[in-house]
């Protein structure tokens, strides 16, 4: 499999995207025979910031600085490495490259995402528009939910980052945490029952939907796995999270 160089459209403030597979091959050699294609050459733009997607590689400083150095003779540049193995973060530090974690990326994508629904509703007022769900009016908060903070939303509420123990949230609709919920979550709070809580580490002491109330799970989630609780037969069940939105 070979390097792909997703460009980021003209104006759009966001860097392109190399990424790396994870298969066998020379990495410096890969990013060579994918910056000597014609067809790219043809139209890749002049300029612009790189964020470098390594996947589960290990690259050495070397390595990087290598890569580096060829991406700034393409005039790609500066560039940030998006690594999940340890060693490579640590050589892109030495290195002086900024780097980000796979965690900070599934953040970032999901903030766009967010942004996106935002744009396409005709409306964000705190009231639901008539004929439209409750769950699909959706509240946005970046940044942690600190103990004795209280979020209330009409709709939907979608969280970027950490709930802390002590914090609470109240949704009409679902509940979303891209990140630890450790808090206290209360989705479908004026009685919808089809509400779900999701969450990327779900660890509340409490859950509610509409007006059933269980305790969070004891047990650790599973690394990597985002889940969700919702009501079946009455009781709270938690299963692994779909991956569409809207929740269906």
């Amino acid at each position: 499999m070979n390097a792909q160089l997703v460009l980021a459209a003209a104006g759009s403030g966001s860097p392109h995207r190399l990424l790396l597979p994870d298969q066998a091959g020379d990495p410096l050699e890969l990013v060579r025979q994918l910056l000597g294609d014609a067809e790219l050459q043809a139209r890749r733009s002049a300029v612009g910031a790189l964020r470098l997607e390594c996947g589960q590689r290990r690259l050495g400083a070397s390595c990087l600085a290598a890569i580096s150095s060829r991406l700034a003779e393409a005039e790609l540049g500066p560039i940030t490495v998006a690594a999940a193995d340890p060693l490579t973060r640590v050589a892109a530090a030495a290195l002086g490259l900024e780097w980000i974690s796979p965690h900070h990326l599934q953040v970032e994508r999901a903030e766009q995402a967010a942004q996106l629904d935002l744009t396409s509703q005709p409306s964000q007022s705190s009231q639901p528009s008539q004929g439209s769900p409750v769950h699909q009016q959706l509240t946005l908060h970046r940044g942690t939910v600190r103990s004795g903070d209280h979020i209330e939303a009409a709709g939907s509420l979608l969280v970027l980052g950490d709930v802390n123990p002590g914090a609470r949230l109240s949704a009409g609709g679902h509940v979303l945490v891209w990140g630890r919920l450790r808090g206290v979550a209360h989705a479908g709070c004026h009685g919808d029952q089809g509400a779900r809580i999701v969450a990327m580490g779900l660890q509340p002491l409490q859950l509610r939907i509409a007006d059933v109330i269980a305790r969070g799970p004891q047990e650790a989630p599973p690394p990597g796995l985002a889940e969700q609780a919702s009501l079946s037969a009455g009781a709270i069940r938690i299963d692994p999270a779909s991956p569409s939105w809207p929740l269906g």
